[in-house]
Parts: structure tokens; C-alpha cells; sequence
């Protein structure tokens, strides 16, 4: 599994120019899942995310979680973090997770996610959005898990 964390001031997602998702301060997780992938490699990657110091303490070092902070999730699924490109200049996503898989841990993701954490917002699967977002630091984390 694959996620880009994009600590945030604010973030949205629209479809068809509708907001369907939006959070103040937290982060932006685009989250694709890989064939093999399973609820295990899933489970860890959220216990990590929620834990991971990248927000700033008084001191102005990253010592806080999004947890500690009281932020938000905006979670939105982008199977192009899968992409390839070492063959030509057309990437190949050949690791993504086939469709209905990739449904599957996304939607399970989310359900975690908002078990575990107050503030989950969500783009929506296979849909054509539009990412709003104003990048605080910027801080990016790319991380990938496997079982």
C-alpha cells in the first residue's frame, strides 16, 4: 500500500463541483492500494499515519501526531501513486490493485480510519475530483507498507 500524507491548513475534494469532502488543519492521505495488499498491510499503514510526529509542538519541532493535535483526515483514493515509468513514457499501473480490491481496502481504510480518529472526510472511489489543499510547511511524507 502506498500513501502521500500532505500536512494541511485546509484541504477539499469536489465531484461534479460539488465539496463532498473537506477538513481544516490535518492531513491529506492519497492512498492506493497494490495487488497483494491486504486488511493487515492496511491496518498497519493507518496505525502509522495516526501516529507519525509531523505536526509541530509549542517549541516549533515535530513532535505531534494528528492525533495529539485534534486534526483532520481528508482520505482520497489515487491508484496513480501505483505508476511505473521506467518502460516508456506511458506509466504503467500494472501494481495497482484491480479495481474491486482496490474498493475493497479503501472503503476498509475509511472505516478504520473512522473508528480510530474523530474527523474523516473522504473523496469518492474511481471518481473524477478535484484535490483543493494549502500544503502547511510543506511537509510530504511518502510511505509504503507491506506485510
Amino acid at each position: 500500500m502506498i500513501a502521500v500524507l500532505q500536512r494541511v491548513n485546509e484541504a477539499s475534494v469536489r465531484v461534479d463541483g460539488q465539496v463532498i469532502g473537506q477538513i481544516g488543519a490535518g492531513l491529506l492521505v492519497l492512498l492506493c492500494a497494490e495487488r497483494g495488499d491486504s486488511e493487515v498491510v492496511v491496518d498497519k499503514m493507518l496505525a502509522k499515519m495516526l501516529k507519525l510526529r509531523i505536526f509541530s509542538d509549542d517549541a516549533g519541532k515535530m513532535n505531534l501526531s494528528v492525533q495529539d493535535v485534534g486534526g483532520g483526515l481528508l482520505v482520497v483514493s489515487q491508484f496513480t501513486l501505483a505508476a511505473d515509468v521506467a518502460g516508456g513514457n506511458r506509466p504503467s499501473f500494472t501494481q495497482a490493485a484491480a479495481a474491486e480490491d482496490g474498493r475493497r481496502l479503501y472503503e476498509y481504510f475509511v472505516d478504520q480510519a473512522q473508528k480510530a480518529h474523530p474527523v474523516v472526510q473522504t473523496g469518492r472511489f474511481a471518481a473524477d475530483m478535484k484535490v483543493a489543499l494549502v500544503n502547511d510547511g510543506p511537509i510530504t511524507i511518502p510511505m509504503r507498507m507491506t506485510v
